[in-house]
């Protein structure tokens, strides 16, 4: 019977990786429905950016209190998965804390305590963390654009943590109790210093004998082991994408200067030719027949470039983009979160067409209009606030660019306001309506 339970451990071992596997495949192939860009320069820099800023959180403590306590959250919950590797061999083999063999129960012991001060923080954090989404009346946290799946995906995140730590303080307590009284194959391995002043006193107010203590650590190991499982892919579904995603976003982020727009190559080549007294316009290009893009600008998740989608999955639906945004603040439409959302929501719906026709079969639906408005996109003053304000150093500005692009250089759709900038730049040389003769006028007097 003994071999039952590591077979059905087993089993939930591979389905669930296996699910998990599948899941980021998905991601990966609707990802690439992207255009290709290369973003493999300077990798020095780029490292040192994802190290700094993913794995270190530099730019989470610019708001002090939020940026510890995600801190916590953070290394909290990915060193106590550690224990995975424990529980993964105790399950397969049917060994007890494995990891003390290999450590020695000096060095184990710093590890459990280390792992029980830890899983406390992460208590402290996931408990803070709801009350002030729910409660506390964040603004960022309670806009609109959050009530539905967004908010309950957050809730559910913070519930899930805080179940698997009530699981870790249960198995542990319940061990340590079976230790003392040397119980079976209990040996005294580990330290818990938390489950000894919290849940250990718990425990023993009933009086549980051995097999029910026994049946408790069992049920508590299983819990956290089917809990890791389950979260791990619920991330598919979950903003939470970014513990993974923040990783490779923050490597492939723009490390231009904000502000710095990029050129469409045929068009510069094209201006060049204009500007060249010496150049043959009528002269065949000196690498063949230049390939003109099929688009200018986007218009759907087709045009966008693969970093724009990567940033889609990683975004953390924090809100602090949208927070310092001076369109948003002043009453706008626009909300760099929700542009970031609704691309994420446009590229998984083109995801599900793909599983569904085994291609993408045309579903009459765009990201632009269907999905963005134009009044957002024309909201947005390019000031490069909501890419300075992002953890993870997304750029829901070049979506919004690209947008544009598409809507002036195919639609010929730009405002009134920009038609007639335009128009005099291209008469008068500046964007004011004034003949290029009178431009010095104010300087007379």
């Amino acid at each position: 019977m003994q071999y039952i339970a590591h077979i059905i451990f087993l089993i939930l071992l591979i389905v669930g990786f296996g699910l998990f596997a599948k899941s980021l495949q998905k991601i990966y192939r609707n990802i690439r429905l992207g255009r290709e860009i290369n973003r493999s320069d300077r990798k020095g820099e780029r490292w040192e950016t994802m190290v700094r800023v993913a794995m270190g959180q530099s730019k989470m403590t610019k708001r002090p209190v939020a940026g510890i306590l995600h801190l916590f959250v953070y290394v909290g919950f990915i060193i106590i998965n550690f224990e995975l590797i424990e529980i993964v061999v105790d399950g397969i083999f049917g060994t007890h804390r494995f990891l003390a063999t290999i450590f020695g129960n000096t060095f184990y012991s710093y590890f459990t305590a280390t792992l029980e001060v830890l899983a406390l923080l992460v208590i402290i954090g996931v408990v803070i963390f709801f009350i002030r989404r729910n409660f506390y009346g964040v603004k960022r946290l309670t806009m609109k654009e959050l009530f539905g799946w967004p908010k309950e995906d957050a809730n559910w995140i913070l519930i899930i943590e805080f179940a698997l730590m009530v699981a870790f303080f249960t198995m542990n307590a319940s061990d340590s109790i079976l230790q003392a009284r040397g119980y079976d194959h209990f040996a005294r391995l580990g330290s818990f210093p938390i489950s000894q002043i919290t849940f250990v006193p718990f425990l023993e107010v009933f009086s549980f004998d051995n097999g029910f203590l026994f049946g408790i650590e069992r049920a508590a190991w299983w819990f956290h082991f089917v809990g890791i499982l389950f979260f791990m892919n619920y991330l598919y579904y979950s903003k939470h994408l970014h513990i993974i995603l923040a990783f490779p976003s923050t490597w492939y982020a723009n490390l231009e200067k904000k502000g710095k727009f990029n050129n469409l190559d045929s068009v510069t080549q094209e201006i060049k030719l204009m500007m060249d007294p010496n150049a043959d316009p009528y002269a065949a290009p000196a690498g063949g027949d230049a390939e003109a893009p099929s688009k200018f600008g986007a218009e759907d998740i087709f045009d966008l470039n693969q970093v724009q989608l990567l940033n889609a999955y990683s975004c953390t639906e924090c809100g602090r983009c949208t927070a310092v945004c001076p369109a948003n603040i002043t009453g706008k439409k626009l909300s760099p979160r929700l542009i970031l959302m609704k691309t994420r929501d446009r590229l998984e719906e083109v995801g599900r067409n793909i599983d569904k026709n085994g291609k993408f079969e045309d579903d009459g639906k765009k990201l632009l209009n269907d999905y963005i408005t134009k009044e957002e996109l024309w909201a947005c003053t390019t000031c490069n606030a909501c890419t300075e304000a992002c953890p993870v150093l997304l750029d829901p500005l070049s979506i919004i660019f690209d947008m544009r692009r598409f809507l002036v250089m195919e639609q010929s759709a730009a405002p009134q306001e920009l038609n007639l900038m335009m128009a005099n730049v291209e008469n008068n040389a500046a964007p004011w309506q004034y003949n290029q003769a009178d431009r010095l006028n104010w300087a007379k007097d």
